[in-house]
């Protein structure tokens, strides 16, 4: 066990030293130490740059010190942590994520990113003319640590609307604020392994900088944390201090991305299909051809290597099923081709959280995740930033464009029993429990304490309460 927190020790935290002690109390100061010599002697990452090497094995040396100064109250650090543990008297405990790391949510990270100009200006040229989303090269820093030759891209469809109207000398949008002169405030993707093979920061290698209409996303921080609690797949966030190019910070929400294999394969399967839903697809069935799909759904992780049409194929009976069967056969088979109760769980939450632009939404925000051990698809959750408060018009609707899937699930009466003994569970268990205000109140100290340079705490209060209220009025 020793030995998996040191393989780790590039990115060492004195958190994880302090679980050395829990695990090792006999083994003593030069024991460990001598263990992680050794094994940070063995490190070698010959697909890393030089640069980047070294980076990792400067990182290694600082972290040694942290490790003499952790180690040195291992003999107390257990007392303590039981005491405080045994000590608390609030009926709901700390709602903070659990994740060590980037994923830390106790704390704001930060995020640096530097990339060539003229690379950026080409980038931007070719979303405005093509509407493709090219990668380009850049340095990023993430807590300090330096990882070079990463690959970045915006990210987003809806949500660059604003961005691209820019750049073709058009005004407004939904984001109509997004400039190109400030690419510290663009929706962006980073991937540290597009161009190194196995270059990542704690494990992670794939991240969503996300927009929010919010200047806080403290909604989107909320409904993430209630997804995980409800048990359904969902991504990780962080609170981030974002630059880019040496520009100011700002406070943005940076989260996991699905489109990432190594999530789909932690979160929800290490076999089977993951789709994306594009923005300006749908449901709808095409015929039998696999390539009518391909720009409806990306097919976003294949981990046993399926050729496309092997891939498409469940899919293409699933919308074929959804869309052509009767209502009886609707009623009685539908559960042969979907998670039914995950479905009415996701449709509950996100009726909770007031999300006006999930799968129905006009974004089309879904993942489908296909087992072939089950035969079964299952819809993920992904894009939460207009929810709580943050998603309806200003004529008060909010957007809607329709799906089969949903339609049909809600008109059938034994389904639609379904969502609703969802939702009375999970208004129970997530709202009426204290969970959400928890929640909220641990991010908003979080911001407070330490983003309040960025964001003015008259802002985040406010924002809070925004959340707050939505919440007591189920989504808002």
């Amino acid at each position: 066990m020793i030995l998996a927190f040191v393989d780790q020790f590039g990115s060492i935290t004195r958190g994880k030293v302090a679980d050395l002690c829990h695990l090792t109390p006999g083994l003593g100061l030069l024991g460990v130490l001598s263990i992680i010599r050794l094994r940070s002697d063995e490190l070698t990452q010959p697909a890393i740059s030089e640069g980047s090497f070294l980076m990792k094995r400067m990182s290694a040396a600082a972290a040694a010190l942290s490790v003499i100064l952790t180690l040195g109250a291992c003999g107390t650090s257990s007392t303590q942590d039981t005491a405080t543990s045994s000590g608390s008297s609030s009926s709901v405990s700390s709602v903070a994520s659990t994740e060590t790391g980037f994923y830390d949510s106790s704390t704001v990270h930060s995020v640096s990113v530097t990339f060539d100009e003229t690379e950026y200006d080409e980038m931007l040229q070719a979303y405005a003319d093509t509407g493709e989303k090219e990668w380009i090269t850049a340095t990023v820093v993430i807590d300090g640590v330096t990882y070079e030759n990463v690959g970045i891209k915006l990210k987003g469809n809806s949500s660059l609307q604003g961005l691209s109207q820019a750049l073709n000398g058009q005004s407004g949008g939904s984001d109509s604020d997004l400039s190109p002169d400030e690419p510290e405030g663009l929706p962006w993707r980073i991937k540290l392994d597009e161009y190194v093979d196995g270059q990542d920061h704690d494990g992670e290698t794939d991240f969503a900088v996300r927009g929010n209409s919010t200047e806080t996303a403290l909604n989107e921080a909320v409904s993430l944390e209630l997804l995980d609690e409800a048990g359904l797949a969902t991504q990780q966030a962080s609170a981030t201090r974002f630059s880019v190019n040496g520009s100011d910070e700002q406070l943005r929400l940076v989260v996991q991305n699905p489109d990432d294999q190594n999530w789909y394969e932690e979160n929800v399967d290490d076999n089977g299909v993951l789709f994306k839903a594009e923005s300006d697809g749908d449901y709808s069935y095409r015929g039998d051809d696999y390539t009518a799909y391909t720009e409806a759904f990306d097919l976003e992780a294949n981990p046993d290597d399926l050729s496309d049409e092997e891939a498409y194929e469940p899919l293409i009976e699933f919308l074929d099923f959804i869309n052509n069967a009767d209502d009886e056969t609707f009623a009685a088979e539908l559960g042969n081709y979907l998670d039914v109760d995950s479905f009415a769980e996701y449709l509950a939450i996100e009726e909770l959280l007031g999300n006006s632009d999930d799968i129905d939404g006009p974004g089309n925000n879904s993942y489908l995740a296909y087992d072939p051990d089950t035969g079964l698809f299952t819809v993920i959750a992904w894009d939460h930033n207009l929810t709580l408060g943050s998603g309806v018009s200003e004529d008060g609707e909010a957007g809607s464009r329709g799906n089969p899937l949903t339609e049909r699930f809600a008109e059938n009466e034994e389904f639609a029993a379904l969502v609703d003994e969802a939702s009375a569970r999970l208004q129970s268990e997530l709202i009426d429990s204290g969970y959400a205000s928890q929640a909220l109140e641990e991010w908003t100290t979080v911001l407070t304490d330490e983003a309040s340079d960025l964001v003015s705490e008259e802002t985040i209060a406010s924002e809070s309460e925004s959340v707050a209220q939505a919440l007591s009025g189920g989504g808002g």
